[in-house]
């Protein structure tokens, strides 16, 4: 069982990145699908998630005008898409993977914005 996350990298203040997860060896699409970042002296928070056949989704209140989350089950694949990045999005971004007791954290991709 794994998430693999992709698509982080260095922006300049009002960039956009679109990141990735793709999981393996689970049955995707029966999974609430998050993101998370956390940067460094911080606490790890919820970005974004997304249920099941996306019919609820969520969004931290500072990104809910920036911050579009997707899923492809067919591709076992969610998306983040962020806009308008501001040097306080700099966190290392996490995707989970959770179903009743389960959850399942990838390894993380580094955003970076420099203002």
């Amino acid at each position: 069982v794994q998430l693999v996350e992709s698509g982080g990298g260095s922006v300049q203040s009002g960039g956009s990145l679109r990141l990735s997860c793709v999981g393996s060896g689970l049955a995707f699409s029966m999974y609430t699908m998050s993101w998370h970042r956390q940067a460094p002296g911080k606490e790890r928070e919820l970005v974004a998630n997304i249920s099941e056949a996306a019919a609820r989704i969520n969004y931290l209140d500072s990104l809910k005008d920036r911050a579009t989350i997707s899923r492809n089950d067919a591709k076992k694949t969610i998306y983040l898409q962020l806009n308008s990045l501001k040097p306080e999005d700099t966190a290392m971004y996490y995707c989970n993977a959770k179903r009743r007791s389960e959850s399942i954290w990838g390894q993380g991709t580094q955003v970076t914005v420099s203002s």
